[in-house]
């Protein structure tokens, strides 16, 4: 099994990816428990002095005006985790706690947050034993951070609440902590507050989503290099040096990508005499500039999510000079924006593959193809319904399209009066990749059915190792009309998966 060691500089996206989706294995290396040692000692140092110091001997948020007397302060870490776990609706994902969890752990890690080593042990224990506590939907303003779903992760350290085993089962967590040999936590000064305080679960989601995001913009660039082949369009237009002349390298990656599939092609740009064009539409003509435009919204998303990821968030945090101090640093602005950026993004990627999509569909627009890429139309609707529910899909990702980050609700006695809805973010983003891995499995679907009906016309051989790739993972080709949703889910789970990138790259080499 992966291992992952946490040390205090930080960790990597492919880390993230690692522990939430495949189970990694994390260590703490003795730098980071180094850190974590002379970090609490400082904390323990102002425990020890009458001032009070917020978190330390105070209460929080707009209670933070109440010094709080030694003999209450474990009681005060533990009422903070139990009244913060206020989350309601539905459980989120495993992968998108094991995130949160890890992340929080990172900075943990890091020793700015006073936090004892072994309470950052028992964290891992809990990641390594598979015990994932259950956290829901609602209950995060993005401001401090990513508070509800933290505090039921620290609540089951606590040994209290609900959580998942390594089986799915849901049982108490104090159940699953006593089966897999671990000890629940008892918090001290600070502890309980450290938990809860940071962006990790907008973070975890942006990782998440970047790493799907980069599969997803790869598979439209062959999805739309497929279309142009069955419209019989010209692949002039990919040329690199147009593209040169416009340097966003987003849009030169697409364009290599598409051109790289289409090599060799018997149907692209030669068989337009019967019907000439001297231009094809837009959504096949333009593919490389919006689709480019996307990677370099990912490129930015993954800029930020980089410095996240190498961030200590928390207040107050403790500085290399032992300093305590408070800041703003839990705010999610940085993350939510990018958040809300990519799903604009990815909105706009999935509109562009359903208009391609509705042109192989259309007799009037196609040249030559069957109505509804139908074997006998009439008495055979074809795809004309797999483009409805596309189209209701992209209709879903451009409500999604509408920014979270733009509104922020008061809270806290109005002591936090401006927050980041990146939780939020986070949440429709997820959605949105879902949506548009759905989009581009039907363009995948049409086009695929589309170049096989050119009978006569020899395809590239990308494109023949393509179709005889998603033939055999059940998808199946022209023919008369049956039950389509299980080819359209067969569809998408080719090209979640990554199945598409690699048929192709089984010839073109590498792509973008």
């Amino acid at each position: 099994m992966h291992t992952v060691v946490l040390g205090s500089a930080g960790v990597t996206a492919a880390d993230v990816v690692a522990v939430a989706r495949h189970g990694a294995h994390i260590e703490l290396s003795d730098d980071a428990l180094a850190a974590l040692k002379a970090a609490r000692r400082t904390i323990d140092d102002l425990a020890a002095k009458p001032e009070p110091v917020y978190g330390v001997s105070t209460g929080f948020g707009a209670l933070a005006v109440r010094h709080i007397s030694p003999e209450l302060r474990a009681q005060l870490q533990r009422n903070i985790v139990r009244s913060h776990a206020a989350g309601m609706g539905p459980r989120v994902e495993r992968e998108v706690v094991r995130a949160l969890m890890f992340l929080r752990l990172k900075t943990v890690a890091s020793g700015h947050t006073g936090v004892r080593p072994e309470v950052a042990q028992a964290m891992a224990g809990m990641l390594n034993a598979g015990i994932t506590p259950v956290v829901h939907e609602y209950g995060s303003l993005g401001c401090s951070g990513d508070l509800a779903p933290l505090s039921h992760c620290a609540l089951a350290l606590m040994g209290e609440g609900d959580a998942e085993g390594p089986d799915g089962a849901v049982k108490p967590a104090g159940e699953l902590l006593a089966e897999h040999g671990l000890t629940p936590v008892e918090l001290r000064e600070k502890e309980g507050l450290a938990l809860l305080n940071g962006t990790d679960g907008m973070l975890g989601m942006l990782v998440m989503a970047l790493s799907d995001l980069d599969r997803l913009y790869t598979a439209a660039d062959i999805t739309a290099a497929l279309t142009m082949e069955a419209l019989l369009g010209t692949d002039k237009v990919l040329a690199p040096e147009l593209h040169a002349i416009r340097p966003h390298p987003g849009q030169a990656a697409s364009a290599a990508n598409m051109l790289k599939v289409l090599q060799g092609s018997g149907l692209t740009g030669h068989h337009q005499d019967d019907a000439p064009r001297v231009q094809d539409a837009y959504s096949v003509r333009c593919a490389p500039q919006v689709a480019g435009a996307g990677r370099d919204t990912l490129a930015h998303a993954r800029l930020v999510a980089d410095r996240e990821l190498a961030a200590a968030v928390d207040n107050p945090v403790v500085l290399a000079d032992g300093r305590v101090e408070s800041n703003g640093n839990f705010h999610g602005a940085p993350v939510g924006y990018v958040l809300d950026f990519l799903a604009i993004a990815a909105a706009d990627l999935a509109s562009i593959a359903e208009r391609r999509t509705d042109r192989l569909l259309d007799k009037n627009r196609s040249h030559g193809l069957p109505a509804f890429l139908a074997g006998d139309p009439g008495v055979d609707s074809g795809l004309m319904i797999a483009q409805y529910t596309q189209a209701a899909l992209v209709s879903e990702l451009k409500r999604l399209a509408v920014p979270a980050s733009a509104d922020s609700i008061p809270s806290s006695a109005m002591q936090e009066d401006h927050v980041s809805m990146g939780w939020s973010a986070a949440r429709k983003l997820r959605t949105a990749v879902e949506n548009l891995a759905r989009v581009i499995a039907v363009e995948l679907y049409a086009a695929t059915r589309a170049v096989e009906l050119r009978e006569g016309l020899t395809p590239a051989p990308a494109t023949t190792a393509i179709l005889r790739a998603v033939r055999d993972a059940g998808v199946q080709g022209p023919g008369e009309d049956r039950f389509l949703s299980p080819d359209l889910a067969a569809a998408e789970g080719f090209v979640r998966s990554g199945r598409l990138a690699e048929a192709a790259e089984g010839v073109t080499g590498p792509l973008a």
